[in-house]
């Protein structure tokens, strides 16, 4: 398969991906008033991993499965567990575009990470577009604002922004772990690690003991005691299982297959549809300063993508005549 298709497939994944997770996000935020955390994510993953499964037999089977660096693909499935559920915490009291533009500061930090773990070099104007970017993270933690003036905790609107590191960390692994790895088989490592962190949640705090007397919303939905689903919530949970291995394989795929330059930018379609969800679902708009800050966010993020882009392609056009 040429670079070109290789490339258009990686995006197709990453939108398929983006428009996954986005569902994903409104029925954890529709299901975060009943449920626990943990409770949402084991349901979700032991559901979800049977689909990835099934992926992996149609890309070779069990074999598959088998590593030379099962302590990279350890700590890269505890890095997105430590995002999705800092993330989700979040969702269940922050409204849904700010929760996700705050964690589109993500790429931002995939660019810095990159130096130290990857070895790349990264300019002086990527490196202006990331410090703007981290501008309107800034703007959108609102520090004019005095604590009794905030609608949330402090700590509440850090939680998209360790879901952001987190996440990042995971990526640049992917990128590293993808040569040798197939995506369905990253996705049944991330989707065993959510099983057995919130099964660990079940056996610690199952019973809601440590929701007692808890006034933070994010801590409550954190680790209330778990209930049997409703009826009519049944359709939703199985649907958020079946997103759940569609994100996992897809966002796997589009990173192992293509550049991260190529199919990152692409990520940004989740800003809109957290604006368009958070609307229509939950009667949310952004307030000026996220929308000033998401404006920040993304206009940073597109610019040090698009940087990377017009820079692979000055240094590979020599090696290309070169052949």
């Amino acid at each position: 398969m040429s670079t070109r298709d290789t490339s258009t497939l990686g995006i197709l994944f990453i939108l398929i991906g983006m428009a996954a997770i986005s569902i994903n996000d409104v029925l954890i935020k529709q299901l975060s008033g009943g449920y626990p955390l943990h409770q949402l994510v084991f349901t979700r993953s032991a559901i979800g991993v049977i689909f990835s499964i099934f992926f992996l037999h149609l890309e070779g089977g069990w074999s598959l499965l088998k590593t030379s660096t099962p302590g990279l693909h350890t700590l890269r499935a505890l890095m997105i567990v430590i995002s999705n559920m800092s993330f989700f915490a979040a969702i269940a009291v922050l409204p849904l575009a700010e929760t996700t533009a705050l964690f589109f500061a993500a790429p931002l930090m995939i660019t810095l990470l990159s130096i130290p773990i990857l070895g790349e070099k990264v300019g002086p104007m990527r490196l202006s577009a990331v410090l703007v970017g981290f501008v309107g993270v800034m703007i959108m933690q609102r520090p004019w604002q005095s604590v009794a003036d905030t609608d949330v905790n402090r700590i509440v609107l850090l939680l998209p922004i360790l879901a952001a590191l987190t996440y990042a960390i995971n990526q640049v692994m992917t990128r590293n772990l993808g040569v040798s790895s197939r995506a369905s088989a990253l996705s049944i490592y991330i989707q065993s690690a959510f099983i057995l962190v919130s099964a660990a949640f079940y056996f610690v705090a199952g019973d809601g003991r440590f929701a007692e007397g808890a006034e933070n919303g994010a801590v409550i939905f954190l680790l209330r005691a778990w209930t049997w689903p409703a009826s009519a919530d049944w359709p939703l949970l199985i649907g958020l299982g079946c997103v759940s291995a569609i994100v996992g394989y897809c966002l796997s795929q589009a990173y192992r297959i293509s550049s991260a330059a190529t199919v990152a930018p692409f990520e940004y379609i989740g800003l809109p549809l957290a604006v368009l969800w958070g609307y229509f679902i939950f009667g949310e708009l952004p307030d000026l300063a996220v929308t000033f800050g998401i404006l920040l966010i993304m206009g940073a993020g597109l610019f040090v993508f698009l940087r990377e882009r017009m820079l692979a392609r000055k240094i590979t056009r020599p090696i290309n005549m070169r052949r």
